[in-house]
């Protein structure tokens, strides 16, 4: 009868252990995710930037022809 609850106990720890991970492994899951959208967006940011600049570039060399 021992050994049959220290396998039920040991099950139930494991069980608790994978949840721990689980819940861990979402929080870094959502943080990464929100260091992809800040990412993304000085991406996009920069492309705006650069396409501005190519605009001038672009208006200044037509005004020397």
């Amino acid at each position: 009868m021992f050994w049959a609850m220290l396998a039920i106990a040991a099950g139930f720890l494991g069980l608790a252990v994978l949840g721990v991970m689980a819940v861990k492994v979402f929080v870094e899951a959502q943080r990464l995710a929100r260091q992809v959208s800040e990412t993304t967006r000085q991406i996009n940011r920069a492309a705006e930037d650069l396409e501005k600049a190519a605009a001038t570039v672009a208006r200044a060399g037509r005004e020397t022809l």
